[in-house]
């Protein structure tokens, strides 16, 4: 019988354990055509994480330019449509062309490792939806060299609609949510599949990796949300090249109807881009807390009561609409439900620190810095879902405020705290600690900077999508803090950019298990060999691990005694 032993711990034996041999996998062609035909999932995930980060990196710079020329009462920095323009394509990039796509990499790479599996189910599928993903990014990004889109990234018409609308960056914009959203599709249907059928010896879904958990219900979401988009640019584009009246309120069309079709997907896509951050975060506590997660299954039931709760909320987002009151009410007391489940993970997750044996090493900053900003956006949450409160502060700058403390500050630190977790497995080197820090407290003071002022200037009237304002409004001061906020938040990315250039190459290598982590990614070498595995351990608990390790240590000290 063979022995199950982490690589790197060769000269030890574990007590005998059975195991399932790994399948030999076939070696990809070497250099540059290696990765444009790799079906590996790791590779593919390396391509999503990379790609993303670079519109990432495109997204920074065009919020950085909106908040210049917002710094100042009156700038010329940036004539309407220019601003309008760049509006447009920071947010939809950082809503289809960053966050998903980055939780799409971290899943491609690390869902396979955790259930033991050695590919993903559908491994063409899989390469197939990276490149619908960076196709659909490409056209909408060709469209800045012709006329880009000025809708916002929600494309609300009549703005996307009628006689008026210039330019065929709209048609742009939709193609992009086609594209993307064949992309997330795919990739929904191959990690409920795989998580589903690829899952090693006894890992039953009671004892299934909480990052895993939180991806499944997330895929659910995906499939269920966005063919719901696709049907609703679907008729935005007939009506804006095939006469039909879908929409256009110039035909009798319903705008309404769109708003309707749109947040559908809108607000569970909130949902879609931070249930895997919840995930990262039950991942990460554990490990640097030194004891198990408490609650696992409270945790685990939560994110699918998250799912569920997030297709009733929808018209949360139209509160200043014409609705009834009894309607009204019914999305007010839903949207407040969502914090229940929600509430039940972060009292977990602060019951996992309490008394821990704490090691304070930088995923755990990220892990801490997102328990404070997102319990924070959270907060505010619940008071616009009070939609008198919301009437009054809808289309301000408070809203920007809110949801950026819920996604920015969710998803963002969740993604930082997950790359420095993860880089010693992907790379077999460490990233620097110090760097890291560094990193870590420019990004949370840069973000309260940025945008714990923005809370006091909605308050104060400021409108959003607003492109200048006149010294005589008194929102001067506000807005530059905010801007000051934004440079020292980009600062702080970049110098994480710096980090993982320079310790990709220099960074001090380490062994397959440097955190002494809970769950399989760990116990194959850094980085994965193609095969992932050479045998698949048996999986006894929610910790395997640990209970490896717990072997090897009775194995040494009968080993020691004999």
């Amino acid at each position: 019988m063979a022995t199950a032993v982490p690589p790197g711990t060769h000269d030890v034996v574990a007590a005998p354990a059975p195991h399932v041999a790994a399948t030999a996998v076939t070696r990809a062609p070497r250099g540059w055509l290696g990765w444009l035909t790799t079906t590996d999932h790791k590779r593919i995930g390396v391509l999503y994480l990379v790609t993303a980060f670079a519109f990432f990196l495109i997204g920074g710079v065009e919020a950085l330019l909106m908040r210049t020329q917002l710094a100042t009462p009156s700038n010329t920095l940036l004539d309407p449509q220019h601003y309008n323009q760049i509006l447009t394509l920071h947010g939809t990039t950082m809503v289809f062309l960053v966050v998903m796509p980055l939780w799409a990499g971290f899943a491609n790479y690390f869902v396979p490792l955790q259930i033991g599996a050695r590919d993903m189910a559908f491994p063409r599928l899989n390469a197939f939806s990276y490149w619908m993903y960076l196709a659909g990014g490409l056209l909408f990004y060709g469209s800045v060299f012709f006329n880009a889109p000025e809708a916002g990234w929600t494309a609300y018409t009549p703005l996307s609609t009628g006689p008026y609308v210039p330019g065929n960056g709209t048609d742009a914009w939709i193609f992009l949510i086609h594209l993307t959203g064949v992309s997330s599709i795919i990739g929904a249907i191959n990690i409920t599949v795989t998580v589903a059928t690829m899952r090693a010896p006894g890992m039953g879904w009671g004892r299934l990796p909480l990052f895993c958990w939180s991806l499944l219900a997330q895929a659910i979401m995906v499939m269920l949300t966005l063919p719901v988009i696709a049907g609703a640019v679907t008729m935005m584009l007939t009506d804006r090249h095939f006469g039909t009246c879908f929409f256009s309120p110039e035909c009798g069309g319903s705008a309404l109807l769109y708003q309707h079709l749109f947040w559908f997907f809108g607000h569970p896509e909130v949902y879609i881009m931070i249930l895997p951050a919840f995930g990262i975060i039950s991942e990460v506590l554990p490990v640097f807390a030194r004891k198990p997660i408490f609650g696992y299954k409270a945790i685990a039931v939560s994110s699918v009561g998250i799912a569920f709760l997030s297709m009733l909320v929808w018209a949360h987002h139209m509160f200043a609409t014409p609705l009834t009151t009894v309607v009204l009410a019914f999305f007010m007391l839903s949207s407040m439900a969502i914090a229940v489940p929600t509430g039940v993970k972060i009292l977990n997750w602060l019951a996992t620190l309490f008394r821990g044996s704490i090691h304070m090493r930088t995923p755990l900053y990220f892990a801490a810095g997102f328990l404070v900003l997102f319990t924070l956006g959270g907060i505010t949450g619940v008071i616009i879902a009070i939609f008198p409160i919301d009437r009054q502060v809808h289309d301000t700058y408070f809203i920007v405020a809110h949801f950026h403390f819920v996604l920015v500050a969710g998803s963002v630190s969740a993604v930082m705290a997950a790359l420095y977790y993860w880089f010693p497995k992907m790379t077999g080197r460490m990233l620097s600690e110090s760097l890291g820090k560094l990193s870590f407290w420019m990004q949370f003071f840069g973000f309260l900077g940025t945008f714990l002022i923005q809370h006091s200037l909605g308050l104060s009237g400021m409108p959003r999508r607003i492109y200048t304002y006149g010294a005589d409004s008194g929102w001067q001061l506000e807005n530059l803090i905010s801007t000051v906020g934004a440079f020292v938040l980009g600062i702080g990315v970049l110098v994480t950019v710096l980090n993982v250039l320079w310790s990709v190459r220099h960074g001090r290598r380490v062994g397959s298990d440097p955190w002494k982590g809970n769950s399989l990614e760990w116990f194959t070498t850094s980085p994965p060999p193609p095969q992932n595995f050479d045998v698949i351990p048996p999986v006894r608990s929610i910790e395997p691990m640990r209970d490896i390790r717990a072997e090897i240590a009775a194995a040494t000290a009968a080993g020691e005694r004999t």
